[in-house]
C-alpha cells in the first residue's frame, strides 16, 4: 500500500507491545501515538486525532462531540482498550453514521421452545445433539434413519418417515453418515416440504446437500435460515452465492474444534494404527 494509501491511525498513549506490532505489521496503518504512559492532554489529542481513520483509546480519553468534530470525516472506528464505554459519546457516535438504534425485531430468529425438531440420523453423533437441545423446551423430537433406535427413548423420539419429519419440522438437523444413499439428499423437493418458518442445519457432510437448490430455497424464503457447518469444498470460495446471504450461517467446520476432542481424535486414530499393525482388534473399525 502506498504512502498515500495508508489510513491514518491515532493512538492516544504507549500500549501493550502486543498491540502495537499487530498495528505496525498490518501494512495498512500510518500510526500516530502519544507515546507517554500519562494520558494524552487534550490539546493534544484534538490536534492528534485531525484527519484520523482510527482511533485507539483508553478509558481515561474523553471521546465527546469535540474530539469527533475534530477528527473530521474520515473517522471509520473507534476502539477502545477498556470493558467500558461510558468515555465515548454514543449518542453523538450514532448520529455520525456509526451504530445504528435498538429495533424490537432485530436479530430476531426462531426459538426451540415449544418447537419440534427432527434429526436425520440418531446415530452417536445425532443423539448427542438431541440431548443438548431437550433442555431448551423442544416439545417433539423426531428423527429418522434405517430402523428405530432403542436409545431413542432416551430424549423421547419419535421414529418417522422422512417426508414426515421434514414437513413437520421446525427445525431440520442433518447429521447421518454420508453414504449413496444420503448424497443429495437434502435437494429441491426436499426443501420444497419444509416449513417457510424452518431452519436448516447441517454438521455431518457437505455432499449430502445440494447447495445450489439450498441457496434457491433460502433467496426466495422457501425455508428460513440455514446454519452449515459442512460444505462442499472445504472452505467455500469465497465468492460462493451462499455467503452472500443474510440467513445462511456458514462456519469452518468447527464441530469437533476443542483442544480434548481434538486429542481424543488423535489417540484413537494412533490406536487404531497399531492395533491394525499387529493384528489386534481395533477400537474403532469401520466394518467394509
Amino acid at each position: 500500500m502506498s504512502a498515500q494509501q495508508m489510513l491514518k491511525v491515532y493512538v492516544t498513549r504507549r500500549i501493550p507491545q502486543e498491540g502495537m506490532k499487530l498495528l505496525q505489521k498490518a501494512g495498512i496503518c500510518n500510526l500516530s501515538v502519544w507515546d507517554s504512559d500519562e494520558p494524552v492532554p487534550r490539546a493534544e489529542l484534538l490536534k492528534g486525532v485531525a484527519g484520523a481513520h482510527g482511533l485507539l483509546c483508553l478509558l481515561s480519553d474523553k471521546i465527546d462531540a469535540e474530539v469527533l468534530d475534530a477528527a473530521g470525516p474520515n473517522l471509520k472506528v473507534i476502539s477502545t482498550l477498556s470493558v467500558g464505554f461510558d468515555h465515548l459519546a454514543i449518542d453523538e457516535i450514532k448520529k455520525r453514521g456509526g451504530w445504528s438504534t435498538w429495533k424490537p425485531l432485530w436479530l430476531c430468529g426462531y426459538g426451540l421452545s415449544g418447537s419440534t425438531v427432527g434429526v436425520i440420523g440418531l446415530g452417536r453423533i445425532g443423539l448427542a445433539i438431541a440431548r443438548r437441545l431437550k433442555p431448551f423446551g423442544v416439545k417433539r423430537l423426531l428423527y429418522t434413519g434405517r430402523q428405530p433406535k432403542p436409545q431413542a427413548q432416551e430424549v423421547d423420539g419419535e421414529y418417522v418417515p422422512l417426508d414426515t419429519l421434514v414437513r413437520e419440522s421446525d427445525f431440520v438437523v442433518v447429521s447421518c453418515s454420508l453414504t449413496p444413499d444420503t448424497q443429495g439428499l437434502c435437494d429441491k423437493t426436499f426443501f420444497s416440504k419444509m416449513k417457510k418458518t424452518s431452519v436448516f442445519i447441517n454438521t455431518s457432510r457437505g455432499a449430502v446437500v445440494n447447495q445450489e437448490d439450498l441457496f434457491g430455497a433460502l433467496s426466495s424464503g422457501q425455508i428460513a435460515a440455514a446454519g452449515l457447518d459442512v460444505t462442499t469444498p472445504e472452505p467455500l470460495p469465497t465468492d460462493h452465492p451462499l455467503l452472500t446471504l443474510k440467513n445462511c450461517v456458514v462456519l469452518p467446520h468447527i464441530g469437533s474444534a476443542t483442544y480434548s476432542t481434538r486429542g481424543v481424535m488423535s489417540e484413537l486414530t494412533a490406536n487404531n494404527l497399531l492395533a491394525g499393525l499387529t493384528g489386534s482388534e481395533m477400537p474403532s473399525e469401520l466394518k467394509l
